[in-house]
């Protein structure tokens, strides 16, 4: 495999190390947390530059109203909480105060898809992709990553208008280089092949990499593609790459419903009719257990990207 990986980091630690390094950088960046500085790891940025932290508690809609207001004033507000409360609980404040007038807000959602794990259903937000992305103007990211979710929250900043950066709670594969450039809104080409294309987002991009590394060992050549912007969505690389294998299985921690293999889905119905599978949640709600036992039930690990691959083929 040309990715290898010699540690495992969870995603909210790269936004973490992010956000540390943008207090250093630019002084119009403030902070605002529900309650969840721990677990968002805010505690360097706070270290740096207290005066401008804002800790607003268990109170996500008064801290999107309070991230709207900031931005009038020229600063760049990050706001940090759990993915379900940073969408379904807040929608109608992103929608009315920060969309709506394209807000220079950054909605930072820890905690996403069902590799929260034990917390259960109520907290492994699945739908939040489609409901950010549904929002004219709205960036929507997915980092695979900590490496990218570190480039990410650091690309954000300079990025004028609203954006939803989506992370994870568990240790994944840091594989992406440190130094790789983050350009939002362009896909990366991790792996050229010529039989089918996979397309992945957030966690499943390593998963997609270890199921064409099992498929190569049995002679199925895979292109494997990291669409870390769902929103706006590259199409190029996606159309060039189904022009080579006719073929495209999505691969993503999120409802079918909503994500990104509908995104390229409705795309590709436009410009270029294509066979597709999709490794996703199909259209439940999840449970607790541990993010690997989860991965498997539901259908979105390795074993599932494999899958799709050879149905597709067949």
């Amino acid at each position: 495999m040309k990715y290898t990986y010699t540690e495992k980091k969870d995603t909210r630690s790269g936004f973490g190390a992010g956000l540390a390094e943008l207090a250093d950088k630019n002084p119009n960046v403030v902070a605002l947390c529900a309650d969840l500085i721990g677990s968002l790891k805010m505690e360097k940025f706070i270290e740096k530059a207290p005066e401008r932290f804002f800790q607003v508690g268990i109170a996500e809609a008064n801290m999107m109203g309070l991230a709207a207001g900031l931005s009038i004033t020229g600063k760049i507000p990050f706001t940090g909480t759990f993915a379900n409360f940073s969408t379904s609980r807040v929608y109608d404040q992103i929608r009315q105060s920060i969309a709506y007038s394209g807000k220079n807000v950054k909605i930072c959602a820890s905690h996403a898809g069902l590799t929260l794990g034990e917390d259960g259903a109520t907290h492994q937000v699945l739908e939040d992709i489609g409901m950010m992305k549904m929002l004219p103007g709205m960036t929507v990211i997915n980092p695979c990553d900590y490496n990218q979710t570190k480039a990410a929250t650091i690309a954000i900043a300079d990025h004028e208008g609203p954006v939803y950066l989506r992370f994870g709670r568990p240790t994944v594969p840091v594989f992406i280089p440190e130094d790789m450039p983050f350009k939002i809104g362009k896909g990366i080409m991790l792996q050229e092949g010529t039989d089918v294309t996979i397309v992945a987002t957030g966690h499943l991009v390593w998963e997609s990499l270890m199921a064409a590394d099992e498929l190569e060992k049995e002679g199925i050549s895979c292109e494997v593609i990291n669409i870390h912007t769902i929103k706006p969505l590259d199409e190029e690389i996606i159309l060039k790459s189904v022009e080579k294998t006719g073929k495209i299985v999505t691969a993503e921690e999120h409802n079918y419903i909503g994500g990104l293999g509908e995104s390229i889905a409705g795309m590709l119905a436009k410009k270029r009719p294509t066979k597709q599978e999709f490794v996703a949640v199909n259209d439940t709600f999840g449970e607790s257990a541990t993010p690997a036992e989860l991965m498997k039930k539901y259908k979105i690990d390795a074993a599932a990207v494999k899958e799709a691959v050879k149905r597709i083929l067949a």
